[in-house]
């Protein structure tokens, strides 16, 4: 795509490894397809960088990812934002729009064993095994199949949690960490298994990167979106349309697992054969809701309503019920240890 040379468009990340690595995947393609513009990249630490000691589950959810960047983004000081998708909260402040989404890598979590154990299955672990994590999707999904297990969080960036797990004197016996986040870090060797559903389905845009950028600003959009994988694009956006008709205002555990099949046409119109399971399970793994839609879609709007049409299926089977149940001890415990009531949980 041709591009005539102007001022350097700048790229906004966090400053962790991972970021700075999934900022550079998409800086590469960017001067790929538009070789005579000028980028550059400009790295922040944010607030749930900067808050490693409490637990994401009671500090304020995915904007806590995102909020400092889409500041930068607001006042001119940022162009475009590269997040993890699973990272992007599913409304976004006045003045920021979601753009290009790239195409998904794997979107498995795995299982990571402390270095020198011979484990190489969730099955294979010792009862009483501590299970590092702060994803309550992980921790609800896993006591239902492994109520055996214990369960403790863990933060900081890969690279950190990955320390943590090896030391001789740490209490993990394992992690569940995204596969994608792990192969693009370069670490795909610590991967000891794939975690397939039903065991755990993935977060909604899990392993996909995508470009946040200013609502109305033609010429970044027009440039990022030569990043968009329409595929999973359509898939994501019904993903995030189920989470966000869930939320009701606060981010809740969700579990979706989507397949999408490219349907030939005649007319050269794009279609597309989209399956999506979606769960919501209990904190403590006993309650679990499921439901599945399964249709053909023509196009954004379509794949929007096919996930909303999921997330009306999941109240009916009884996921409001759960959903409250998070809330309330969520907020319980905000209180007990002085935290501000806030209304998301991280997935």
């Amino acid at each position: 795509m041709e591009s005539t040379t102007q001022k350097p468009l700048v790229i906004g990340s966090r400053a962790s490894k991972l970021a700075q690595i999934q900022a550079d995947i998409v800086h590469e393609a960017l001067k790929a397809a538009h070789p005579d513009q000028a980028f550059e990249i400009r790295l922040m630490t944010t607030e749930g960088d900067r808050n490693q000691s409490q637990a994401l589950y009671l500090l304020g959810g995915k904007a806590l990812w995102t909020k400092d960047l889409e500041v930068g983004l607001l006042d001119g000081s940022i162009d475009m934002i590269v997040h993890c998708l699973k990272d992007v909260p599913t409304s976004f402040p006045e003045g920021c729009e979601l753009d290009a989404i790239m195409e998904r890598e794997d979107p498995r979590d795995s299982l990571v064993v402390k270095k020198g154990l011979s484990f190489k299955t969730l099955e294979e672990l010792p009862d009483g095994s501590v299970i590092g994590t702060s994803s309550v999707r992980r921790v609800a999904l896993l006591k239902r199949s492994f109520p055996r297990l214990a369960f403790q969080d863990v933060r900081g960036n890969l690279n950190t949690r990955l320390a943590k797990l090896d030391a001789d004197d740490g209490p993990y016996t394992a992690l569940i960490l995204a596969a994608a986040g792990l192969q693009r870090l370069g670490f795909g060797d610590r991967i000891t298994s794939l975690i397939d559903p039903p065991i755990l389905y993935p977060a909604v845009g899990q392993a996909a990167l995508a470009v946040e950028i200013r609502s109305g600003d033609t010429r970044v959009a027009q440039v990022a979106s030569v990043l968009t994988h329409w595929q999973t694009q359509w898939a994501c956006l019904a993903e995030r349309a189920c989470l966000r008709l869930l939320e009701g205002g606060c981010s809740v555990p969700v579990g979706v697992l989507s397949t999408l099949i490219p349907n030939e046409t005649e007319s050269g119109q794009k279609s597309a054969t989209l399956k999506l399971v979606g769960t919501v399970t209990s904190l403590d793994g006993s309650v679990h809701i499921e439901a599945t839609v399964d249709e053909v879609i023509d196009g954004v709007d379509a794949a929007e309503a096919l996930g909303r049409k999921l997330g009306d299926q999941l109240i009916a089977n009884g996921a409001g019920v759960v959903l409250d149940d998070i809330n309330k001890d969520r907020q319980a415990k905000q209180v007990k240890q002085n935290i501000p009531v806030t209304n998301e949980v991280s997935q």
